[in-house]
């Protein structure tokens, strides 16, 4: 698969976590839409392009079983919860109850707006190694107290690539009149993603990660019953629009100014692709290499895997405790001599190397990666 993408061949690419990588035809695709846009600039941004976004809107609902008119397009996740946070309704004393594995950016998100509305953010921790889902549900619902007013956490999570019951936490949500809000970045097209049956209040995925394509391409949904209560990050035409739609969630934050919206765009391509390449098939084979290896690379840095190692906690991405003596210097050291790109970062008090597998991977590039840190063992003191 690796002659379908665009990466440059002399890196071995084992971060598709962090921004994706999109494959030739999708890129191709971005740069028609782009090309529309340049040749009609005005027909497109205000009537073609209008007719493609929707189009794009009802491909993506139709591939997360959602209604299209309950989304809207964003350059990333972390933009759709800045949305999502400025616009709650959070009061002093009120409690916000996650994970101690969130995203960094968005914990920021959530403690700039709780310091100014005295609401508080509450990171329940959830111990390492995870045990089972049940144990994971214990710990969780510890933080539970009767000032929680919204929950919030990761489908799968970026530092620790762990997948979380969030079915069953939505659920439960529901029984406690309490408002779910999921961090799906990872999500679309990694895992199954099914809305109507996951049942979130709000629920942000990017597209460009997983679902491979371009940059800047990520998506809101928002329950028909919350949508009145956000307010646009900006305030545009679509406030007090002269030619309203039938829906205020979309005039309000679809439409802000001049923009490239091209990637949006390119959803159907992407959809496409994946059915012309068996990507369900290549998926699997994704998780059954990363599982192969999962424990092996743990045992070479004298770790275990940090979960079970099965498709209820793992898809295709996986992070390994690592002792280094500095992560930024080991993370510079992989990619500057040996040519590898993957992210070593902390988290609480531990620090993680993280793997991700792609289609375009092989397991010879795990071996590569087995080799290089042997290397570094051997003859530097980062790893220990």
């Amino acid at each position: 698969m690796k002659n379908k993408f665009l990466l440059n061949p002399e890196i071995t690419h084992l971060n598709h976590g962090s921004f994706g990588a999109c494959p030739k035809s999708i890129f191709e695709d971005y740069q028609k839409w782009q090309l529309e846009l340049e040749r009609n600039t005005v027909q497109f941004i205000t009537k073609t392009g209008e007719d493609q976004l929707k189009i794009a809107k009802q491909a993506l609902g139709h591939f997360i079983n959602c209604d299209w008119d309950d989304l809207i397009y964003v350059t990333n996740p972390t933009t759709a919860m800045n949305i999502v946070i400025k616009g709650l309704e959070l009061n002093e004393g009120d409690e916000i109850l996650t994970t101690n594995h969130e995203y960094g950016a968005i914990d920021r998100t959530w403690k700039y707006y709780c310091a100014k509305t005295g609401s508080k953010y509450v990171q329940q921790n959830i111990s390492i190694p995870i045990q089972s889902k049940e144990k994971f549900l214990t710990e969780f619902w510890l933080g539970l107290t009767p000032k929680t007013k919204y929950i919030f956490l990761s489908q799968i999570t970026s530092s620790t690539a762990l997948i979380f019951p969030v079915k069953e936490i939505c659920d439960k949500a529901k029984e406690l009149g309490l408002t779910t809000i999921i961090d799906g970045a990872h999500v679309p097209n990694h895992i199954p993603l099914n809305l109507k049956e996951l049942n979130p209040d709000i629920y942000t995925g990017a597209c460009h990660k997983w679902m491979l394509t371009p940059k800047g391409s990520s998506f809101l949904y928002v329950s028909k019953a919350l949508q009145d209560q956000l307010d646009p990050l900006v305030i545009s035409w679509g406030y007090d629009a002269e030619h309203p739609s039938n829906s205020k969630y979309q005039d309000y934050h679809q439409y802000q100014g001049t923009r490239d919206f091209s990637a949006f765009l390119t959803i159907p391509k992407a959809l496409q692709f994946f059915k012309e390449n068996d990507w369900e098939t290549k998926k699997k084979e994704c998780r059954d290499l990363l599982k192969h290896y999962y424990p092996i690379v743990a045992n070479e840095l004298g770790k275990k895997p940090i979960c079970p190692v099965t498709n209820e906690f793992l898809g295709q991405i996986c992070s390994i405790p690592i002792n280094t003596s500095d992560n930024i210097a080991l993370h510079d050291l992989l990619y500057d001599k040996y040519k590898i790109e993957i992210p070593v970062f902390k988290l609480n008090d531990s620090t993680y190397i993280r793997i991700s597998f792609q289609a375009y991977n092989s397991g010879h590039e795990i071996e590569y990666l087995l080799d290089s840190i042997k290397d570094i063992k051997s003859t530097t003191n980062l790893i220990y």
